[in-house]
């Protein structure tokens, strides 16, 4: 549901359509974390309904490989869906802005902040030290990460405290992000317009 605070649906569609890949992508800002997300890979199916379930955004991901390349597939599952999300902000008036949060999972830490003015920016530090996980190349995991942070048009700083099981360590990064992100793009009742003392993002 819409806040009365403002009379903009939150919604967006992309398609992204290469000779390497086919990724479309619906997202609604203010749903309830419902998803449907089929990639082909099943753990990256799992961090993008992480991100849908904690950060309460409805989201409808389907993405085929045609050259079975990973590196193609996860790279632009990342860039469609946070092209998408940036889409459905839209000028990001009345929204909180800033988001924070500290998540655990069982041996590791991980906190992510996020300022969701319109300049990109990031600082990413996974600390992963295995080669793969859960049959995905490390690298790989590291580059939808990377490629999230780089598409959303925000400044996002993402950083694994400790931990010792990469999974973990992945999975509080992506709820800790997740959570970042549903505060800063809440709706502020107290507040009109764009969120900056300039008067523009």
């Amino acid at each position: 549901m819409v806040s009365s605070a403002t009379t903009i649906e939150r919604t967006a569609k992309t398609e992204r359509i290469t000779k390497e890949t086919s990724v479309i992508v619906e997202v609604n800002i203010d749903g309830t974390g419902k998803t449907t997300i089929k990639t082909g890979l099943p753990f990256y199916d799992h961090l993008v309904a992480s991100i849908g379930k904690h950060a309460n955004i409805d989201i409808i991901l389907t993405a085929e490989s045609k050259d079975s390349i990973i590196h193609h597939l996860v790279e632009d599952i990342s860039i469609a869906l946070s092209q998408t999300i940036d889409k459905a902000l839209g000028d990001r008036s009345n929204i909180m802005r800033f988001g924070y949060a500290m998540v655990p999972m069982d041996e590791s830490l991980a906190y992510v902040t996020i300022d969701l003015v319109k300049r990109q920016f990031y600082v990413i530090q996974l600390k992963l030290s295995r080669d793969t996980v859960e049959g995905i190349p490390t690298e790989d995991i590291e580059h939808f990460i990377r490629s999230f942070a780089q598409n959303l048009n925000a400044c996002t700083h993402i950083i694994v405290e400790y931990g010792d099981n990469d999974h973990h360590k992945i999975e509080s990064v992506i709820k800790a992000f997740a959570v970042s992100l549903r505060m800063a793009a809440s709706i502020d009742e107290k507040s009109e317009g764009v969120p900056s003392t300039k008067g523009a993002m």
